[in-house]
């Protein structure tokens, strides 16, 4: 096992980033001791979007989202994440 180098203290993230630009992680760390990390409260970034859509689309989207007892925006994104993925695994990207 070769020895680690030790971690030099940084004054900012920018010097932090720019070390590890340049410099091997596994030099500085034992990656045969990690631990797979778990974040189950974290959230994926979203940002608010318009869309118009027919108005009898919308209240059929409203009245499945309400026999699945989901907000009505929840069950538009679970069906376009589903299509996308879909379409993703036909087009093979």
């Amino acid at each position: 096992m070769k020895k680690l180098k030790k971690i030099p203290i940084f004054k900012s993230e920018d010097s932090e980033r720019e070390f590890w630009a340049s410099h091997s992680a596994s030099d500085y760390l034992d990656f045969s001791k990690a631990k797979t990390a778990m974040f189950p409260r974290l959230k994926p970034t979203t940002r608010p979007i318009s869309l118009r859509m027919p108005a009898h689309l919308l209240e059929r989207i409203m009245m499945l989202a309400n026999k699945d007892d989901v907000p009505y925006q929840s069950f538009i994104k679970t069906m376009l994440s589903e299509a996308v993925d879909k379409k993703l695994k036909k087009a093979k990207v």
